[in-house]
């Protein structure tokens, strides 16, 4: 029997870091700093390493200097769900999540900091802005940034988006649940 907490598949690992890129990149000195990131894919769609970008300044800069173990916490859809949504009498409440957590290892890539900015302009903007609207201020800006690929060297994805209510009493919960988000979550990773 699979573990009904474990996604279908390293797509929707893929997809829960596409779709809630702000993550907390945390030191073995207990340093965070919550992080936008972008996931990069093997060609089975594994995650395998995630590019972001953080100021020079911060504390956790000099931490993976020091040691470049850390890991990353993604936090996706989540939500409270209420007995008042099933209409079995003895059914618990409960709350639904999708999180990751990644054991990384940090590489700083300062020649890679624009194209950090770049990516991550491009993947929340488009073509709707650049950062060549930002004019000579840009590079004063990117001085005080470094580029840096975390390589994941282990990967504990947790998505418990139900438990252990009937397929009817599922369908109730995905057809009344407030957050339509966490909802279709829900639906996409019911297990037969």
């Amino acid at each position: 029997m699979s573990d009904p907490y474990q996604p279908r598949s390293a797509a929707d690992v893929a997809r829960l870091v596409a779709d809630y890129p702000l993550a907390w990149l945390v030191s073995r000195d207990f340093n965070a700093s919550p992080l936008p990131l972008i996931g990069e894919t093997n060609e089975a769609g594994e995650i395998v390493a995630l590019f972001g970008h953080c100021p020079r300044q911060s504390p956790i800069v000099a931490d993976f200097r020091a040691d470049p173990r850390g890991l990353i916490l993604f936090n996706g859809p989540e939500g409270y769900v209420s007995p008042g949504l099933v209409s079995k009498p003895d059914w618990a409440p409960t709350w639904n999540f999708a999180v990751l957590r990644f054991q990384v290892e940090v590489e700083f890539v300062p020649e890679e900091t624009h194209a950090a900015i770049e990516r991550l302009a491009e993947k929340m903007e488009g073509d709707r802005w650049s950062t060549a609207r930002v004019g000579p201020r840009y590079e004063q800006m990117l001085a005080q940034v470094i580029g840096f690929r975390a390589h994941v060297r282990s990967s504990e994805p947790r998505f418990k988006l139900g438990q252990d209510e009937s397929a009817a009493g599922f369908a109730e919960i995905v057809a009344g649940h407030p957050d339509r988000v966490l909802a279709a979550w829900m639906e996409g990773q019911a297990h037969p």
